[in-house]
């Protein structure tokens, strides 16, 4: 199935607070986990933002010949098949790594997630798993909100069958 567009709330480049280095982060519109205390609540409404093509959001993302890219929300799992065809596309296209912010949490995804989630979640870089805990918040974290959240290496993962947390390289 081939997804032409994506609903999204907004593009912001050159951002650090969604991964390391310099960022495109794309904030999708549609959330169901609704997590007490969200930075991003108005990123809940799936009908919210606007539909915006692969091809418009590949432009974007090259334009940037430095940043890479993260996806956001809002939930990207709740639009897997887009955020997917996406996802193949950068890879394809370019050398950018790919972040991917989920209230999912990586077993959940793999136990009873679409295959279109499954697959995202394969071919991303890193997953930044698990809902936001308000009474986990903890601002000294890298890259989230709540202790209850992992930065998920997902080839490495992939490579040992086993969940392997992201490490930044200096």
């Amino acid at each position: 199935m081939t997804v032409s567009s994506i609903r999204i709330l907004n593009i912001i480049h050159d951002t650090t607070v969604d991964g390391p280095g310099f960022r495109t982060s794309i904030y999708c519109a549609g959330c169901r986990h609704a997590c007490p205390g969200c930075h991003n609540p108005e990123s809940w409404n799936p009908h919210g933002g606007h539909d915006a093509s692969i091809d418009d959001l590949m432009q974007e993302i090259v334009s940037d010949p430095f940043a890479h890219v993260t996806f956001s929300g809002g939930d990207p799992m709740f639009q897997a098949e887009g955020f997917l065809e996406l996802c193949r596309r950068i890879k394809a296209e370019t050398d950018k790594t790919v972040w991917c912010f989920t209230g999912f949490t990586w077993e959940r995804i793999f136990a009873d997630g679409t295959s279109a989630m499954q697959e995202l979640a394969k071919i991303v870089d890193v997953i930044v798993d698990g809902p936001f805990v308000q009474d986990l918040r903890d601002t000294d974290l890298l890259f989230c909100g709540s202790s209850n959240q992992r930065l998920i290496d997902v080839p490495r993962t992939l490579r040992e069958g086993r969940v392997v947390l992201w490490e930044r390289k200096m």
